[in-house]
């Protein structure tokens, strides 16, 4: 199994900047087959060190991962994020 985490933070980390891209990670659930599980959530410490939203994806393989990336369903989701997002990070390992 695969577990891809990504970090964001957002050039404008509103309440509602925030929500809007929750809402855009989930609303991949259920529509990707590949993905097996997505989690993502804003962060509420708001601490110096804190990123403002997290993605926690699930994949079997390395190669569904891979495929995720340029999956139809994702690709809006990508692009929508890329308008909001000041800097992001990632960690991707087999579990």
């Amino acid at each position: 199994m695969i577990k891809h985490i990504v970090m964001y933070k957002l050039k404008n980390p509103s309440m509602d900047n925030c929500k809007a891209m929750v809402e855009k990670f989930m609303s991949m659930q259920g529509k990707i087959d590949i993905l097996k599980s997505v989690q993502a959530g804003s962060d509420f410490v708001k601490s110096a060190r804190s990123f403002d939203v997290c993605l926690e994806c699930v994949f079997e393989t390395r190669e569904d991962m891979e495929a995720y990336q340029v999956h139809p369903v994702h690709i809006p989701v990508k692009e929508f994020v890329s308008g909001l997002v000041k800097k992001s990070h990632s960690v991707d390992y087999e579990f």
